[in-house]
């Protein structure tokens, strides 16, 4: 069809050389000249306005032919599938077209984006219904993966917990399939905790606050769906908050999940350096109190205001994990945490927020609590401000002797005796 536009187009052109270099004898009245010349102009300007028509057809159809090969191939023949099996899905599973998201984000205008990084953009959104959405564009993508891609998504937009960002739907149109999900506007935890976000109301309060709602997410996330979700990649920078600052759990490892024993979802485990099970370097595997490691981190964070790892601190206090177990096991832990902090919080809130921290990092996954008892922990901390029990001058069996005889290093140790002893008196 092509080649044939091309051939009109030289046929006018040869046509209108020969009008130009015989006209008197193509033209045997001169008083035709006016006419025939009006005429050439209508034909050539008819030929080249069928000519252009013809080439937009031609992209238009060779753009729509290549958007439903992207869709076949990203999994779109197979969510219709399970739509069809599943009607409760067509509410709850939303595919959007290439054009809608170009017009939500101004054709993926470079003003609307809210963050860059290795694995691609997030954009800023407006559907025509008024919604303001976030549009995660992949720069990378597994084909190995593509094929377990739609059955995450199903997963995933049946999540429905107030602390989890809602998954809305996805693309499958383009080369690598999109992901639509709610925005958040006070961005990440991480740039208000480190000084990169401007009016961020940090005390003891909202520390707690954020700390059992992401816990409770992350509990939700293991035990309360139909599948069991692990994260994989629990960092601040993959916590959003709305804007009365409440926590959202984003970022489900780009949304690219491997099935184990068809038990649960995990992500394709990569991690970021300093919120890493060190466990996982060992084995390989990737299991819930791997997400519970890395909210341990995420919690003397959010206590020290330190980040995960320092470019000011050498060797192994390098890690704020092992900086802050040196602390605990020094007893100096409060010469460590954030002033304000240290303000605000009773010596038992800190204790146990400190002992909390110290068994979700533990270094032997069998000792770490699960992200459940963690939640109740934190809310109980949060609500009633330790519970009367709890003395400090009582050696702080506060959570099970299964810890209190190791160390996060699997060691007899003494930590919240020196502790308590050290701060006496």
């Amino acid at each position: 069809m092509k080649d044939g536009c091309n051939k009109i187009f030289e046929v006018s052109k040869k046509l209108l050389k020969l009008f130009i270099k015989y006209p008197y004898e193509l033209i045997k009245f001169p008083m035709l000249e006016g006419i025939t010349c009006v005429c050439v102009s209508i034909g050539v300007f008819f030929l080249v306005a069928i000519s252009y028509v013809l080439y937009k057809v031609i992209k238009r159809t060779k753009k729509q032919r290549l958007r439903k090969r992207f869709f076949k191939r990203n999994g779109g023949l197979l969510l219709k599938q399970q739509e069809e099996s599943d009607p409760s899905l067509v509410d709850k599973t939303i595919i959007f077209t290439t054009h809608e998201l170009e017009k939500a984000t101004d054709n993926f205008n470079e003003n609307r984006i809210l963050g860059r990084g290795g694995q691609g953009t997030v954009y800023k959104g407006m559907l025509v219904d008024g919604r303001i959405v976030a549009v995660k564009k992949s720069s990378i993508v597994d084909e190995s993966q593509l094929g377990q891609f739609i059955n995450e998504v199903v997963v995933l937009s049946q999540v429905n917990h107030k602390n989890v960002v809602k998954l809305l739907g996805c693309c499958l149109e383009t080369d690598v399939p999109m992901l639509i999900s709610e925005f958040i506007p006070n961005g990440t935890l991480y740039d208000c905790l480190h000084g990169e976000a401007n009016g961020f109301p940090f005390s003891l309060n909202m520390i707690l606050q954020i700390a059992t709602e992401v816990a409770g997410a992350l509990a939700y996330l293991h035990s309360a769906t139909s599948i069991p979700i692990y994260h994989g990649d629990i960092k601040t920078s993959n916590i959003l908050l709305d804007h009365k600052y409440r926590a959202k759990v984003s970022d489900f490892g780009t949304s690219r999940f491997v099935s184990i024993d068809k038990t649960h979802l995990t992500t394709s485990v990569k991690g970021t350096a300093g919120y890493i099970d060190p466990e996982y370097f060992q084995s390989s595997q990737f299991t819930e109190k791997s997400d519970v490691y890395s909210f341990g981190v995420v919690l003397i964070e959010l206590l020290t205001r330190e980040k995960p790892i320092s470019l000011t601190r050498f060797g192994e206090n390098r890690s704020l994990a092992t900086y802050f177990v040196l602390a605990m096991e020094e007893g100096h832990v409060m010469s460590i945490l954030d002033a304000l902090v240290v303000k605000e919080g009773t010596r038992d809130e800190i204790l146990a927020l400190a002992n909390l921290a110290m068994r979700c990092l533990n270094l032997k996954r069998r000792y770490r609590p699960t992200m459940k008892e963690v939640a109740m922990k934190l809310e109980s901390i949060r609500t009633s401000h330790i519970p009367s029990t709890v003395q400090t001058n009582i050696k702080p069996i506060l959570y099970g002797e299964e810890y209190l005889s190791l160390s996060p290093y699997g060691e007899s140790s003494s930590t919240f005796l020196s502790f308590n002893d050290s701060n006496s008196g």
